[in-house]
């Protein structure tokens, strides 16, 4: 039975150095940007990172106390994630409509099918 627990321990050792990690990069992220939309998008991941960890704690110490808190926080990131989603959504309308009256301005060149 000395072989499951190692092979556990070790699994969960490389789970939580996986997610220290994972977390590690989406705050380095956040730091760098260059956008604010690239900020936003590493601050749901955050999050998603969050409820992953508290998940993990709740399977190693064998409770469900957690779940409430796990629950809001996902409801939370997905609020914030379809709330920029619209923000950004709307500013660029408000850019494309500002292109189309000024004749002559530069052109965006996502809209010129570079990507």
């Amino acid at each position: 039975m000395s072989g499951v627990h190692t092979a556990v321990l070790v699994m969960m050792a490389l789970g939580g150095l996986l997610l220290v990690v994972a977390a590690s990069l989406t705050v380095a992220r956040m730091a760098r940007g260059p956008s604010s939309l690239d900020r936003v998008v590493a601050a749901d991941v955050l999050v998603a990172v969050v409820i992953a960890v508290l998940a993990a704690e709740a399977i190693v110490h064998d409770h469900a106390t957690t779940l409430p808190v796990m629950l809001v926080l996902s409801l939370l990131g997905f609020a914030g994630a379809v709330s920029i989603a619209r923000f950004v959504a709307e500013r660029d309308l408000a850019v494309r409509g500002r292109e189309q009256e000024a004749p002559g301005a530069p052109t965006d060149p996502v809209d010129e099918g570079q990507r």
